[in-house]
């Protein structure tokens, strides 16, 4: 928050008052008001990035919240949330997920914790074509997990599923069978990505 926002926001804590966008007078105000950061106040007031006032007039009663790796029991139940709104929202027939998905789910850490899976199961949801959310539905980083495909850093989620395909094509020789054996995944949903990706297997299988 920039130090002008700060500025107005402990004036509204102190004072009670606002000025609307082009008022010329302020009103008084009853509200809440409810924060959160994913960043250590204390830390930056202490190196001058956050007024150390505002952050005491902040700091009343504070939950401290997890990261989602560390809580594990609420992936499930937060993940069958996002399955239904966006299954609502996309008009899609998704109703939850198998048990071999939500396995997938369970073993990975979510580096970006609640909004990586919202983001992730709306993305599964979008390519998912039955009632249940399957393990091929998933991207293929949940799918591979740390198993032994060699890849280099991704830059995006869609380069790295085009990096893993490649590798298990390359790797059993274009393949289709092996290949979605290694990858976990069935081999309609390995042709499914591979479209999408516009990946060729041809460019993969051995001259004769």
């Amino acid at each position: 928050m920039a130090f002008d926002a700060q500025v107005s926001l402990l004036r509204v804590l102190q004072e009670g008052e606002v000025t609307r966008v082009g008022a010329r007078r302020s009103q008084r105000v009853d509200v809440r008001i409810i924060a959160a950061t994913h960043r250590n106040l204390a830390q930056a007031v202490a190196d001058g990035g956050f007024r150390e006032d505002l952050y005491y007039r902040l700091n009343v009663l504070s939950l401290s919240v997890p990261p989602l790796r560390m809580r594990r029991e609420d992936i499930g139940p937060l993940a069958r949330h996002f399955v239904l709104r966006c299954a609502r929202s996309l008009r899609k027939p998704v109703r939850d997920l198998t048990p071999a998905a939500l396995e997938r789910l369970l073993e990975h850490p979510w580096p970006g914790n609640v909004r990586e899976l919202e983001n992730t199961i709306e993305r599964a949801v979008n390519v998912a074509s039955g009632e249940w959310l399957q393990p091929q539905d998933l991207p293929l980083e949940l799918i591979v997990g740390s198993r032994p495909v060699a890849l280099e850093a991704p830059t995006d989620l869609r380069g790295h599923e085009r990096q893993a395909i490649e590798a298990a094509l390359r790797g059993t020789a274009g393949n289709i069978r092996l290949a979605a054996q290694q990858l976990k995944v069935s081999r309609g949903g390995l042709y499914v990505k591979m479209g999408r990706l516009g990946i060729s297997v041809d460019a993969f299988r051995l001259p004769p």
